[in-house]
């Protein structure tokens, strides 16, 4: 056991033998007083070492729940945290699933009879559950061999709360395709494939959600349920007769109208929900209608022992969580917006506490008052909490000199392995002896013990003369590092999915413009079958393009909301269009390969590689890097280590990780006696990267400092005067930073944060830095892969795409705008000792807004923000926010670029469907980032009638609330930004003309030409074969996945390409059919075609054409090897466009399709 050295302390001593002893005789309720807050964990370990039953800790709140867990788990594994249930009677439209699986994760384990500790507040024990054997009866175990009922099987998926769709994108989904059932449990990493041969389960693999492709197979898939209320054809006819009587029922009670009507109008649409998708968003608050005995959270933990904390706190916890639940219950009954038997959703205060009575119970009393828990078996400890030194190491070295001479046993947790090495050396040049291990088999009196782990606190514990130091005490983390092993990504498609095309979406054709998708046409032309896309024009023109021609289409996405103008048919008007686009590319393409050249020649300081002190800087980075981190940290540093200068763009999304980069090359730059300038576009930015960088920096001889108008004068002339002498090593500062007076002694790196943010004067001073410093600028509007990889070779750019892991979840909710749903969040988070963004995006309402707020809830003290205030006003409100001056923050969304506030765990949007999901997206991550759960209400106007844009924006959102296609939209609105800001407001009218993915397309041949890389724009090359070639609906059914398939095919280049589409569609659809892989011939010979500047392959009669582009562009080898290999089958006739006749006559069309891959593959091999 890798600690076993730490607890046989605890289990040796006498305190802990009495609770032992109690334990064993069953002498309950146990009553332990004197334990500190951390070193309850360390007690409640020792419990559970020698205990042979699964033991559930009992706290007063969430946060304090989640504390206890997070401290439990560096003791053992199997440590879950329940966090309470949110029970919801507002009208809500949609709401996001993070709570829900973190408690069905927790659900499946209570389940199971392992031994184990679960960690919740006592407020999970008001709440009413599923009758536990119910629950357990939908618990779905397959294994390979089975012989299993498909139809049984979806029946029973939709009883446990799954959603049928046509691809699995989240948890609580599943689909079936014939023999083939995908579906995604909340309780899995990946979700499950299960094939069928005939009616047995061939075989089980995990799949990857992104590409859908498989990652392993397995021998057998549990899959638990998706919702906490399981239902049956019984139970929901059981809960719409107990609904309409209770309706009508209050409706003979009630005499308002208004009242009657409004819930009327709930309950209908509710109990329609319920009969036609067997669920509704806030389903787990009926859940009384259902069940006329409701579980309780004792009925799942029978056989545990309870460890209560704080008996007399979890009371008044308790009491005041019932009692604000019966006041909301009264509130929303009155207003008729519940029914009367929603009130048994939570029990009373007394019937917990006499539940708790009948059950192995210790009480942890820290002033040994019980509670509610009588207890007449008393222990007494003797704990205290070890305070932080918040990196002060003498007040360390005090202590540890202290522990040694009075012989106690000191462990020291140093968060990583590398930081605790780092801590013995220094120890040792202090010469106290320390040693540090990674198992504690043993820890003797006075000696001083280093290990990696985390607590939120240290303790004392003179009994067994123990001290538990914390990475916290000694290294003062601000939240807590969870550094774990990201896993490795499989499977994800090296051809990128199509963005979904649906009906009545506007598309671009490469040759004919732009015009409106109407959908897949089956076209029979001399007896064969083929699919096309039938796209309208202007004046209701048709043009049907082939599926093997969808690389000449792309979902028009352009740079706003508007439409797009439609192109006509047959005119010029496009190719005008197109020509105007080209000639920007050209001149903007030139303009790049030349400043990139000039750059590559320009002389720079070449660093040198990394230092010790680099690697033991990187090392204190209490988090995991993202792949993503570690490629852009490899490419600055390989930047920067070259000889010439650096000019390189790091784009990525709020709170990927990009200032970590940022410091890690500043500090490469200062361990080379170099000075750093950090450029921000405002003061509370420098604030905020001011505190951060000291903070990171701490323990290392660097000197950081600021230059804003929040310093003095005086400060300021110190400053300047320190930064001239070479004593400032960083100076991070607003524009002020970029003014004549500015003397650095030695200027080595230039940080610039938002550089589309500043003027057009200090833009201008920046370009002139760029020529003899090294700079790196970086962007929080992420930029689409497609604009990177189109200027490869031109501009240095590293792209953090990957979010960090184990962020908290942001609990999000799409709902009417409602004025007590306002009031109780606001008081809610202002109850948590917390704050409160309400955005408003009107500048001209946004004081009655601020006045609304203030009168609705006037326990609150509420400012206001906008981008009309001066830039003085803006800072001066932002600081008095952020030092706590006000509770809620009124705004519009000039915070989505904004600042970190930990504090702010509540957002509320109003109107949010006036607003782009870019924008909601970016406001949303100013939320979550701390230990508390956060909450984003997105609102939209109560019984307004929406116009078709704004319903479609509301549908979008409701998508939202999950990682689904809501995400993926707004990420592909940001994007579009991010290419905007980038190559310059002009070129947003041409993004918009053309669209975007053809912009991109053009961008990146052009470049490749100007480059030399290639003489021009490469050939698109058609292909009619009279050859049946598409996908029966009877392989895949739903046309969005068709056209995700055809484009996938139609993006085949070689023959890995090829294989690798095999492979998916075998993988997920199972056998292929011969029209499919007919249609695979097709684009493989087409790409292969293109390359040998082919322009066309038709039949014609009982010949196959070949017609190339042109004799200047054709190799003459081409025709030696025909000649030489396919004689008795082939015409060549030359001319302007050289031309092959290839005979077909009693030959099979499969035989010739692969006689024709293999011939080109030959020919291309003579260039190579």
């Amino acid at each position: 056991m890798r600690l076993q050295g730490l607890m046989a302390p605890l289990l040796n001593s006498e305190a802990f033998q009495k609770v032992k002893s109690f334990m064993e005789s069953g002498n309950y309720p146990v009553m332990i007083n004197g334990l500190s807050d951390s070193g309850k964990s360390y007690f409640i370990n020792g419990i559970y070492e020698e205990s042979d039953k699964p033991i559930v800790v009992v706290t007063h709140n969430d946060i304090e729940a989640r504390n206890i867990y997070e401290d439990l788990s560096f003791y053992l594994p199997n440590v879950y945290y329940l966090p309470s249930r949110e029970i919801v009677f507002y009208n809500i439209d949609a709401i996001s699933g993070d709570l829900r699986w973190a408690r069905l994760k927790v659900i499946k384990e209570m389940l199971r009879s392992t031994k184990k500790i679960i960690v919740t507040s006592i407020d999970a024990f008001a709440a009413t559950y599923t009758p536990k054997e119910l629950y357990k009866s939908h618990i779905l175990k397959i294994k390979v061999g089975d012989e299993v009922d498909f139809k049984e099987i979806s029946h029973k998926l939709i009883e446990s709360g799954y959603e049928r769709l046509e691809t699995v994108e989240g948890k609580g989904e599943f689909s079936l395709r014939g023999g083939i059932l995908d579906v995604f449990p909340p309780n899995s990493a990946n979700p499950f494939r299960i094939e069928l041969f005939g009616d047995e389960v061939d075989s089980i693999r995990t799949f990857n959600v992104e590409s859908q492709r498989s990652i392993e197979k397995v021998k057998r898939a549990e899959i638990f349920p998706a919702k906490e209320v399981i239902l049956s054809k019984e139970t929901i006819e059981h809960a719409i007769e107990k609904m309409r009587k209770e309706l009508s029922e209050f409706e003979n009670k009630v005499s308002d109208k208004e009242v009657k009507e409004r819930l009327r109008k709930l309950i209908e649409r509710n109990i329609e929900s319920l009969q036609e998708n067997w669920s509704f968003e806030t389903i787990d608050s009926y859940l009384p209608f259902f069940f006329d005995k409701p579980a309780t959270l004792f009925d799942y933990l029978n056989n545990y022992t309870f460890i209560i904390d704080d008996a007399k706190r979890c009371k008044g916890k308790l009491e005041s969580t019932v009692f604000e639940f019966t006041e909301n219950y009264e509130a929303f009954l009155e207003r008729g917006s519940i029914l009367p038997s929603q009130i048994n959703l939570s029990l009373s205060a007394e019937v917990v506490e006499e539940s708790f009575k009948g059950n192995k119970v210790i009480n942890l009393a820290p002033f040994g008052d019980g509670g509610f828990i009588e207890a007449f078996n008393k222990v007494e400890v003797k704990q205290s909490t070890k305070s932080g030194y918040q990196g002060q190491l003498d007040m360390l070295i005090d202590d540890i000199k202290e522990n040694k001479k009075n012989g106690f046993r000191t462990l020291i947790l140093s968060g990583t392995r590398p930081r605790g090495e780092r801590l013995v050396n220094t120890l040792r040049e202090l010469e106290i002896e320390s040693v540090y291990k990674d198992d504690v088999d043993e820890i003797n009196n006075g000696e001083v013990v280093i290990t990696f782990g985390e607590q939120n606190k240290g303790f004392e514990y003179p009994d067994i003369k123990l001290c538990l130091i914390s990475d916290k005490s000694v290294f003062g983390e601000g939240k807590r590092a969870k550094k774990t092993k990201r896993k490795k990504s499989k499977g994800v498609s090296k051809i990128k999915s199509f963005a979904e095309l649906k009906p009545g979406d506007y598309v671009v054709h490469v040759n004919s413009g732009i015009g409106v998708y109407k959908g897949i046409k089956q076209i029979e032309v001399q007896g064969h079958k083929r699919d096309y896309l039938d796209i309208e024009y202007s004046k209701g023109d048709k043009l049907y393009v082939p599926v093997e021609q969808l690389d000449l289409v792309q979902k028009y996405i352009g740079s706003d909301s508007a439409s797009p103008k439609i192109s006509k048919l047959g005119g010029n008007e496009w190719q005008k269009a197109k020509a105007k686009v080209r000639k920007s590319i050209n001149d903007i393409a030139g303009d790049l390969v030349k400043l990139y050249a000039e750059r590559s020649t320009v002389k720079g300081y070449k660093f040198s590689k990394d230092t010790q002190w680099q690697k033991q800087f990187e090392d204190e980075f209490p988090y995991e890097e993202t792949p993503d981190q570690l490629s852009a940290i490899e490419d600055i540093k390989s930047d920067m280590e070259a000889n010439k200068v650096m000019d390189r763009l790091l784009c990525g999304d709020v709170g990927y990780g990009k200032t970590e980069v940022a410091i890690r090359a500043a500090f490469k730059a200062v361990m080379e006696g170099k000075q750093v300038a950090f450029l921000v576009p405002t003061t509370i930015l420098a604030e905020q990267h001011y505190k951060n960088m000291k903070k990171r920096f701490a323990g290392f001889p660097i000197t950081i400092d600021m230059i804003s108008r929040f310093r003095t004068k005086k400060q300021q002339t110190e400053t300047l005067k320190a930064l001239k002498e070479g004593n400032v090593d960083i100076l991070i500062g607003t524009h002020r930073l970029v003014s004549k007076d500015i003397q650095f002694k030695d200027l080595g790196l230039l940080i610039v944060d938002e550089e589309q943010r500043f003027g057009v004067a200090q833009k201008e001073k920046i370009k002139s830095f760029k020529k003899n410093v090294d700079v790196l600028t970086l962007s929080a509007t992420p930029i689409p892969r497609t604009l990177h990889m189109s200027l490869t070779g031109v501009r240095d750019i590293s792209v953090i795409e990957t979010p960090p892991e184990n962020r908290y979840p942001i609990q999000t909710y799409v709902v009417e705008q409602n004025d007590q749903l306002i009031r109780d969040a606001i008081l809610r988070e202002i109850n948590r000792d917390g704050q409160v963004y309400f955005v408003h995006n009107r500048v001209e309402s946004i004081q009655e807004v601020a006045n609304y707020i203030q009168e609705l809830v006037p326990e609150c003290k509420a400012t206001v923000i906008h981008g009309q205030m001066t830039e003085r006003q803006l800072e001066t409100e932002m600081i008095d926010f952020m030092e706590r001056k006000y509770d809620v923050l009124v705004c519009t969304s000039i915070i989505e670029t904004g600042i970190d506030i930990s504090n702010v765990n509540t957002m509320i949007v109003n109107d949010a469907d006036k607003m782009g999901l870019s924008q909601l997206y970016q406001l949303r991550g100013r939320v979550g980032r701390s230990n508390k759960v956060a909450y984003a209400y997105f609102l939209y106007q109560r019984d307004k009638v929406l116009t078709e844009v704004a319903e479609k924006r509301l549908k979008a959102l409701k998508d939202f609330t999950e990682l689904g296609s809501g995400f993926k939209i707004a990420m592909r609105d940001l994007e579009i930004r991010g290419a905007g800001n980038m190559m310059g407001s002009a070129q947003h009218g041409h993004m918009a003309a053309i669209g975007y993915d053809l912009y991109c397309r053009m961008l990146e041949d052009t470049i490749k030409i100007v480059k030399g890389e290639i003489e021009r724009e490469p050939v698109e090359t058609t292909v009619d074969l009279k050859v049946d070639a598409f996908i029966p609906s009877s392989y895949i059914k739903d046309e969005i996945q068709k056209i995700e398939v055809y484009k996938k095919i139609a993006a085949i280049e070689n023959e890995e390409d090829y294989e690798y589409v095999r492979e998916e569609l075998e993988d997920r659809f199972s056998n292929i059919p011969n029209t499919v892989y007919n249609l695979m011939d097709i684009a493989y010979i087409k790409s292969k075609a293109k390359l040998l500047n082919i322009e066309e392959i038709k039949e014609k009669n009982e010949d196959i054409i070949f017609i190339f582009e042109g004799r200047e562009r054709t190799d003459k080898r081409i025709f030696k090897v025909l000649l030489e290999e396919y004689k008795d089958d082939i015409l060549i006739e030359f001319g302007d466009k050289p031309t092959i006749l290839y005979r077909v006559k009693d030959k099979k069309k499969e035989d010739v399709l692969f006689t024709f891959k293999e011939m080109l593959d030959k020919l291309i091999a003579l260039n190579n």
